[in-house]
């Protein structure tokens, strides 16, 4: 028993020696190739198993022919080891280097494509991460050019939105400088008229703005969407009368929230003023408010007629207004951005589909926690 002690004690001794070089060798290695370390690692598990044999069979005091061809035999194993293990390697780090020229792609603003042959489970999992990654630089890619072209199309026309105001507020103030106003109370009239329009652009802009960075800081608190919803009808029922236009709530559930009741009341607002707008006078808008599965989904249904298809997607843009026929007399396309990031920002979400007759915009809420 103690000979065996000795002999294992010996091997161990053998093999640490040379696993203690092995990693000092990585350790000095460690920023070359990956063809380098597989190397040290081969050589150290040879040398470990060469030098724990040797120190065995020197212990062992064989003769000196014995010990000859035990060490020849041993050297001879560790030499076709070592290149056997080489050559394997070599070519675990050529799939290696595929999978990094394939990847080199991500940098030409290109799609990753995985190279035919992969060797190992790790390089197939790294692959399906660069494959999840490259879907993701995609859609941000397309995200970033759709905002790019929506802030385009919001430069033209917030331009032109602006400048009509402003020009007619220049012809109208030398008018009544110039003293020859024939109605001087109608033209300051008209003037509030354009400041009142231009102030709500620029408060739109100015909301949408911190949306955009992450600075519209919510104050939320529990709140029925029935009370929430009567207000909003309260507040545009003015402009429904004025456009001719029905407003109908019956058929909103007292389902609480937890919202900011200011900028949901913005939301709901939004979506009342573009309804009543676009619907045609003796027309109904219709809101509703229900428990779903998602949580609370509050609608705001008009008579415009429908939306494009291809246009649907595009609904929640900056900047979007569609055709000029849905086009409204005053504001630059962004309350429905707004809609959004206000929504979104509550951690809902906020869809558009066409009805019968017109087009329904959805937005769903979590339901309140229960006290």
């Amino acid at each position: 028993m103690r000979d065996i002690l000795l002999i294992a004690l010996f091997a161990f001794l053998g093999a640490a020696s040379a696993g203690l070089l092995g990693a000092l060798a990585l350790r000095l290695l460690r920023r070359r190739s990956l063809v380098v370390a597989m190397t040290v690692v081969a050589a150290v598990a040879v040398l470990a198993m060469l030098g724990g044999t040797l120190a065995v069979a020197w212990e062992m005091f064989l003769s000196s022919h014995d010990l000859k061809v035990v060490t020849v035999v041993v050297a001879m194993a560790a030499v076709v080891s070592l290149a056997t293990a080489l050559l394997l390697g070599r070519w675990v780090v050529a799939r290696s280097n595929a999978l990094t020229l394939a990847a080199r792609s991500f940098g030409d603003g290109g799609s990753f494509a995985a190279p035919p042959e992969l060797v190992s489970a790790e390089l197939a999992a790294l692959t399906r991460e660069l494959e999840s990654t490259s879907a993701k630089l995609a859609e941000s890619r397309e995200r970033e050019r759709a905002l790019e072209r929506s802030r385009r199309e919001l430069v033209a026309w917030i331009s032109h939105d602006l400048r009509t105001p402003l020009a007619g507020l220049r012809a109208m103030s030398e008018a009544l400088e110039d003293g020859v106003a024939a109605d001087p109370d109608r033209y300051l009239r008209q003037i509030r008229t354009e400041v009142e329009r231009l102030n709500s652009m620029v408060g739109d802009l100015f909301e949408l703005s911190r949306i955009h960075a992450g600075a519209l800081a919510l104050s939320p608190s529990r709140i029925s969407v029935y009370d929430l919803v009567g207000d909003a009808l309260a507040g545009v029922d003015p402009l429904a009368r004025e456009h001719r236009v029905r407003l109908v709530g019956d058929s909103v559930e007292a389902v609480p929230v937890e919202v900011d009741s200011k900028e949901m009341s913005r939301v709901l607002g939004n979506l009342l003023i573009n309804a009543i707008r676009r619907t045609p006078a003796d027309g109904t808008v219709a809101v509703a408010a229900e428990r779903s599965a998602d949580g609370v989904v509050l609608s705001v249904t008009d008579g415009c007629g429908g939306i494009p298809e291809e246009d649907l997607s595009r609904v929640f843009d900056t900047g979007w207004r569609g055709s000029q026929s849905r086009t409204p007399p005053a504001g630059a396309g962004l309350g429905l951005a707004i809609v959004r990031g206000i929504v979104e920002a509550h951690q809902g979400r906020a869809a558009v589909r066409n009805v019968a007759g017109g087009c329904c915009f959805e937005v769903t809420l979590p339901t309140a926690a229960a006290l």
